[in-house]
């Protein structure tokens, strides 16, 4: 024993050793993974709507096109854009929307004389709060254009800590001048295709440049100045824009935590461009407005986080709403040093809790919200990491809880696996848990105990297979079999096996199952109950026979030595599938023996006669299985009751019953419609009830 703890524990540790360098490296699989998880943790809880916020965009949709024309627009529409906004007030303007060429629109650029749409444009753009943005580009050559904000630095200069812009696509210089200022529309620094973390500073190599969102928060407030927050390292802490302070990772950027814009947000082009246009002032003026494109065809799109297909425009938008409401998402810099660490103790502790054969208790120390690191730390120091959500919480636990399954499963749990394998397919949870616990019970033989055996079968299967196709066939047993076996299971049934169209199941094993019997009638009931549900709206509807008996039965492992079945057998399992069968002949779709009657009498039920069942030498009594104990109490089954009674003594005497069978059939309809076939076949079946004495 003690050479397999010690392999076991030479092996958890270099798992755990492994799990550490893994994360240590952080290889791109882990990174993939880490930023899945982290956008499913957005999708389950996006940021939540805000009040209506002063952001608008100006949307070039696809419908612009439509009715204004192709892009690139003339720059004197871009100029009628332009002065649109600023006379219906906005705040500050702000073109996600590049203009590195001149317009080749323009007369004087075809003709060399003529209006000037450039020029026109540069005049709409100085008269307004106007941001233009320039993009990344590694081909370009042009020289970055300075920043128009004056920059205020505390702690070391924190310039080589930023993104390099390196080349970029930049706006004609005379639409440049005029603008109020310049932003960098480039979303992240890879080009990745999900947008989750957006540098909010950028480096030209000599001074910062702010992100596009960030340089319109400056105009719109009228700051001068944007103030850099640096530590002793030269790495960025925050940034403040005017009013608002924004905490930053090392490099200036920000985790994008998204939510779904509402449609009231974009404006169509068409609108600003149509007469009529002053309609929009109560949702332009004090507005920090946006001018980009959602068509799909300006390749402005990217995807975030939630899954879906944004404009990039948006994305500043998404940016801008969180420095506006302060909601951020912080991850200090220590963290992933301590998500190592963690990661190194909490696996040495989960492989000593395994080794000590306290599984339960090893799951108790990470699913306790009273351990020593509470459920908030824990999020902090998720590897995926998000903002400081304790419903997050219950995560990481299961992470540790399935890192102690793995770990059990596969160091420990071998022999436990080869038994469930081996049954897995064919017996009932509670049987494989008692293998668990006792392998020997992998053996051929069985026990004699009281049980009570249930056949249940398809009436007119025949008929039913000849007017449907297989693949048909197929299908409407599975959602049947589907459906009795959840009944069964519910009522601590073992279903034995699915032959054709009929089951079997049985109660009292292999787990010990007080007053069994009465388990086996209400699972009856709701396989009848289940059965109604499937048959409403079908225009095949499908009826069944059940057959209950209580008696001695061997159960146990049959078949060969190396491929056997968990089963029964006996008498009583002979009486359960002819019961079953009887159904047919009594008219009725549930029928007990006297025994499970006897040992279930609180229910609704009435005798039936002594049946003559095919290869038993005597009669059985048997029982109609009505309901509940609430129908039992029923006046109207009182009543019922009573009469049958009478009708069976008339029967008993073979005198004639016709009157007793209709008063029967009359109370029978208002409890249950099945009944008037019973009381229809008792006439043709006189021999099933003679005076009878079961010895």
């Amino acid at each position: 024993m003690w050479k397999r703890r010690l392999s076991a524990l030479v092996f958890g540790a270099v798992i755990v050793g492994l799990l550490v360098a893994l994360r240590a490296s952080d290889p791109y699989p882990v990174r993939v993974a880490r930023e899945t998880a982290f956008d499913t943790f957005q999708q389950l809880r996006p940021r939540p709507a805000p009040a209506d916020l002063p952001i608008r965009i100006i949307d070039i949709d696809e419908n612009s096109l439509a009715r204004v024309g192709q892009w690139p627009r003339s720059r004197r529409t871009m100029a009628t854009i332009a002065s649109r906004l600023t006379e219906l007030g906005a705040a500050a303007i702000a073109f996600d929307v590049l203009f590195p060429e001149p317009d080749r629109l323009s007369p004087s650029s075809i003709l060399s004389v003529g209006a000037d749409y450039d020029a026109e444009f540069a005049t709409a753009l100085a008269a307004g709060p106007s941001i233009l943005s320039l993009t990344r580009s590694e081909k370009s050559r042009t020289a970055l254009p300075s920043p128009k904000s004056g920059f205020a630095l505390t702690g070391t200069d924190p310039l080589n800590a930023l993104p390099v812009l390196g080349g970029a696509a930049s706006p004609l210089p005379l639409l440049e001048q005029a603008a109020k200022g310049t932003g960098v529309a480039s979303l992240d620094t890879a080009g990745a295709r999900v947008a989750r973390r957006l540098p909010l500073l950028w480096s030209n190599d000599s001074a910062p440049i702010p992100t596009l969102s960030v340089e319109a928060l400056r105009v719109a407030q009228g700051a001068s100045t944007l103030v850099v927050l640096g530590d002793s390292a030269g790495m960025v802490e925050s940034l403040r824009v005017g009013d608002y302070t924004v905490p930053t990772g090392p490099t200036g950027d920000m985790w994008l935590y998204y939510r779904h814009l509402e449609p009231s947000i974009y404006i169509p082009a068409t609108d600003l461009l149509a007469d009529g246009y002053d309609m929009l002032a109560p949702s332009i003026a004090g507005h920090i407005v946006f001018v980009g494109a959602s068509a799909s065809g300006l390749l402005d799109i990217r995807a975030s986080t939630l899954g879906e297909a944004v404009a990039g425009v948006s994305i500043h938008v998404q940016a801008l709403e969180q420095i506006l409401t302060g909601t951020f998402l912080n991850r200090a810099d220590w963290v992933a040093g301590l998500e190592i660490v963690a990661l190194a103790v909490s696996g040495l502790a989960i492989v000593l809790v395994l080794l000590s054969e306290r599984t339960h208790g090893g799951a108790a120390v990470f699913a306790d919200d009273r351990g020593c690191v509470s459920g908030w730390q824990l999020v902090r120091l998720q590897p995926i990491w998000a903002a400081d959500r304790p419903q997050l919480c219950p995560l990481w636990r299961c992470a540790h809880l399935c890192r102690h399954g793995l770990f059990q499963f596969a160091v420990t749990d071998a022999d436990k696996r080869r038994v469930r394998r081996a049954f897995a397919h064919y017996v009932e949870p509670t049987l494989l848990d008692r293998l668990d616990r006792d392998a020997s019970l992998l053996k051929l033989g069985g026990d004699l105990r009281e049980m009570s055996v249930m056949f249940s079968d398809v009436r007119n299967f025949s008929a039913l297979s000849e007017r449907t196709a297989p693949a048909e066939l197929v299908a409407i047993l599975n959602r049947l079999f589907a459906a009795l076996g959840a009944a069964i299971i519910g009522q601590h049934g073992t279903i034995d096996k699915f032959m054709g169209d009929a089951v079997m199941a049985f109660w009292n094993a292999p787990a010990t199952l007080d007053r069994h019997p009465l388990h086996a009638c209400r699972a009856a009931l709701a396989m009848r109950a289940a059965l109604q549900r499937l048959n409403a709206g079908s225009n095949r509807p499908i009826a069944i026979g059940i057959g209950i008996a209580t008696g001695p039965a061997l159960v146990g492992n049959m078949g060969l030595e190396t491929r056997f079945n968990y089963s029964c057998v006996g008498d009583t399992v002979n009486v359960a599938s002819r019961v079953g069968s009887a159904c047919r002949i009594v008219g009725y779709d549930i029928l007990i023996s006297a025994e499970t009657r006897a040992a279930a009498p609180e229910l609704a039920c009435l005798p039936a006669g002594a049946l003559a069942l095919r290869g038993m030498s005597a009669r059985e009594p048997v029982y109609l299985l009505l309901g509940d104990e609430a129908l039992a109490a029923d006046p109207a089954f009182i009543a019922l009751e009573a009469a049958h009674a009478n009708l069976l003594e008339a029967l008993s005497k073979q005198s004639p019953a016709r009157t007793e069978i209709d008063h029967c059939i009359t109370l029978g309809a208002a409890l249950d419609p099945r009944l008037s076939d019973f009381y229809a076949a008792c006439l043709t079946r006189p021999d099933d009830f003679l005076p009878f004495d079961k010895k």
